[in-house]
């Protein structure tokens, strides 16, 4: 069997428990077209700091559809959750875009990394609220996947359960009427703390993300983007990612 056989064959078992070898074989099975050359770098830099570094654990990539526009939202735990979260779209075999605030476009090497991912800028002094989300309405629309933290910073709670979500990710759900994938992300804290600058790499840290299927919004669409619609469906959406935490941390 050819090596690129191997690569296009081997997948990992529902919930299996990846070393470093495992996630050696993981990555050499992530999409790759689309990326863009500083992202491509990007990843594969810190892939192999995250194969060193902790152990993976995915279920539920089959939720993610292999093509179409959708929307991706999980909790925030860590400034290693897009590495995570990107990881684990990679290997469902879609290339994720990130929104993120519009500064970032101007910073050295992170801008590269923006531009060349086709991530989205967040135009925070758009006069209205889908003014700002209009290039990942425009995103999801043209067939691409795109993640989002609804919670906007990290969780806070003592307990570490997601908190109350923004509105973005079901504003340009029930524009678009793209299915939203609820994902939950649980060992970022430990390997990369909160305040910490560099990450814990030993003993080796546990991280696991979980999808389920697309958050029911049937109901809500075709309404107007009201306050009350826009929470109902955050609410969902949040309630989501919060039981498939649940579900991990019950073990």
């Amino acid at each position: 069997m050819t090596l690129m056989a191997l690569r296009t064959r081997w997948t990992p078992l529902e919930g299996e428990l990846l070393g470093f070898f495992g996630m050696q074989a993981y990555g050499r099975r992530f999409a790759r077209a689309g990326r863009g050359a500083w992202y491509h770098v990007a990843i594969e830099v810190v892939w192999q700091l995250l194969a060193a570094l902790s152990r993976f654990r995915v279920r539920g990539a089959r939720h993610l559809p292999s093509s179409g526009g959708v929307v991706v939202a999980s909790n925030h735990l860590s400034f290693a959750d897009p590495a995570t979260l990107t990881a684990f779209c990679l290997g469902a075999g879609r290339v994720p875009r990130y929104l993120a605030k519009a500064s970032l476009w101007r910073a050295p090497v992170i801008g590269s990394v923006m531009r060349s991912g086709k991530h989205i800028p967040v135009h925070r002094g758009a006069p209205t609220a889908s003014g700002a989300y209009r290039d990942a309405v425009a995103a999801v629309r043209a067939g691409e996947c795109v993640a989002i933290f609804p919670e906007s910073t990290f969780s806070t709670d003592p307990d570490r359960w997601p908190m109350k979500g923004k509105t973005g990710a079901a504003r340009i759900a029930l524009e678009t009427g793209v299915p939203v994938i609820p994902v939950a992300n649980w060992g970022t804290h430990e390997l990369l703390p909160r305040g910490a600058w560099f990450p814990r790499g030993l003993p080796r840290r546990t991280v696991e993300l979980v999808a389920g299927p697309p958050v029911d919004l049937a109901d809500l669409h075709g309404l107007a983007p009201t306050r009350e619609v826009l929470e109902e469906a955050t609410g969902r959406i949040m309630a989501a990612v919060t039981e498939l935490l649940a579900g991990i941390r019950a073990g």
